[in-house]
């Protein structure tokens, strides 16, 4: 956000704050007084996906973290976005949101919430071997009390909460 001004900041903060205080109306009227040529900044971008997950406007949500990816592909929230609107959009679904995300563990190996989420992913494919294997991976990279906690608080991860248990 260093190539904002201060009062593109102010602004995205404040759409934050609404957000958290679930006024969507308000949160937009911030985003929207952004103007034109800072639509398409990753930190709007990442700001209105956020909004259009709360109204649960997934196929808008999807088009805006492809903007995102496009807009920062060497970000890795993007990428993460992309797969999760991608899961719940018309049209979409596990596959797809695997698919997407896939690319992005090799790109981003150090991002422990990539690995976790392909663990979600296979585990509801009924692919338990790769999600051990991914969920290992993420416990390598973001500790295993971390993810251990996040795992089991993942009705994704339910079928191997015993094993998470055990870790």
């Amino acid at each position: 956000m260093h190539d904002l001004e201060p009062s593109d900041i102010h602004r995205l903060n404040a759409a934050l704050g609404w957000l958290g205080l679930h006024s969507l109306a308000d949160a937009r009227a911030e985003l929207e007084a952004l103007g034109p040529a800072l639509q398409s900044h990753p930190a709007v971008l990442e700001v209105r996906w956020l909004l259009l997950v709360q109204e649960q406007n997934w196929a808008d949500a999807l088009a805006v973290a492809e903007r995102e990816v496009a807009a920062a592909p060497d970000q890795p929230e993007g990428w993460l976005h992309r797969a999760y609107a991608l899961r719940r959009a018309p049209g979409g679904g596990l596959t797809p949101a695997w698919d997407a995300l896939r690319p992005a563990a090799d790109k981003f190996p150090g991002e422990a919430v990539i690995a976790f989420n392909l663990a979600c992913y296979a585990c509801q494919m009924h692919h338990p071997e790769d999600a051990r294997l991914w969920l290992q991976r993420a416990i390598k990279t973001g500790g295993r009390d971390a993810i251990k906690k996040m795992a089991l608080a993942d009705e994704d991860l339910k079928p191997l909460w015993p094993e998470i248990e055990g870790l």
